[in-house]
């Protein structure tokens, strides 16, 4: 049995799926002769101990102490403007780093823990769980072997069922950079194609605190691809139906849908059309539960040299470069085109 010790920092909300995710990966992993131990940390130090408590793992003081601790992997759930200096942190110690999404808060902070990590040779999986559903991955073995033929149009869908708090929202960066970063994330990942024109509109129909915050509830960014192709990219944060997350892709030879089954949140107009007629999902952790748990193994198996990175820091940076676009066209009413320079 192969034993792999992961240091969890940050035991908030994500921290705690993700913990859960370590714990439901193991057992998966067992069958394959991989054992996986956690240890975690938190400066909420009484709920960080409750959690290792129930989870049977080991409470350290300090993210310092954690690594000195002699860990395999470090996964990072803090917020965001902390993830440069704890992804330099890990890579200085020569630890593979997982951490979420996204690396900075915007391309520019980006830039310099991509050169950081580049300098070092550091190995860095950044979370966009998609790449792991079962739905996408379908959808891109189905588009590369030429069974859709030549793509005409691609629509993304990205709704919350409720909103996170505003004082989340107060520093997540916008709806593109906070939610929409995953569509854009998943379209290059699908196509291997880059978006390099963007077009965005928003509203504040909810909750009146959301535009205080400089956010909006609502948006919608028409995007352009590197060979002219064009696709739509929405999300909000009231879709009373439930948690809603999809991608259409529709081709010259035939189309698909991801996310469309019975736990779909909508219903049709259509008389004696009973689908779909589940329970929609609540959450984006029900609606990626298995694809979370996939992305921690695989993660394992990063460490342990059985796979390539599944989504390294460029990658990640790239989609955020759509999401940078997204919220300045947000912002001014104007197409922008994406940036790709690297300096």
């Amino acid at each position: 049995m192969k034993e792999v010790i992961l240091g969890l920092v940050g035991v908030g909300r994500i921290g705690v799926m993700h913990a859960n995710n370590i714990a439901a990966a193991n057992a998966e992993l067992n069958a394959r002769g991989i054992s996986v131990n956690l240890r975690l940390t938190d400066v909420a130090e009484e709920h960080a101990r409750s959690v290792a408590a129930g989870l049977g793992a080991e409470f350290l003081p300090s993210v310092e102490a954690l690594i000195a601790s002699g860990i395999d992997g470090l996964v990072i759930a803090t917020g965001t403007a902390t993830h440069p200096e704890l992804i330099r942190a890990g890579v200085d110690a020569g630890i593979p780093v997982f951490c979420e999404k996204p690396v900075a808060m915007n391309v520019a902070d980006s830039l310099p823990v991509l050169e950081h990590v580049q300098s070092k040779n550091g190995v860095v999986q950044i979370g966009h769980q998609r790449r792991f559903d079962a739905g996408y991955l379908e959808a891109k073995r189905a588009y590369h072997a030429g069974e859709l033929g030549w793509i005409h149009s691609l629509r993304a869908v990205t709704c919350d069922m409720t909103p996170p708090p505003v004082e989340f929202l107060a520093t997540s960066g916008g709806l593109f950079r906070d939610c929409s970063v995953h569509d854009f994330d998943i379209l290059r990942w699908l196509t291997g194609r880059e978006i390099v024109e963007v077009y965005a509109k928003g509203s504040n129909n909810g909750d009146p605190a959301i535009g205080e915050v400089g956010d909006v509830d609502t948006a919608l960014a028409v995007v352009t691809f590197d060979d002219g192709t064009v696709g739509t990219v929405s999300a909000s944060r009231y879709n009373g139906a439930g948690h809603d997350v999809r991608l259409e892709i529709q081709g010259s030879r035939n189309s698909l849908t991801v996310g469309l089954d019975n736990k779909t949140a909508m219903e049709s107009a259509e008389a004696g059309v009973e689908f779909p007629n589940g329970e929609s999902h609540k959450t984006f952790a029900e609606r990626f539960d298995q694809a979370y748990r996939s992305e921690m193994a695989a993660f394992v198996e990063l460490i342990l040299g059985l796979r390539e990175n599944p989504c390294t820091p460029e990658d990640a940076v790239a989609a955020s470069r759509v999401a940078d676009a997204a919220q300045e066209s947000l912002a001014s009413g104007l197409v922008v085109k994406v940036a790709f320079a690297t300096a």
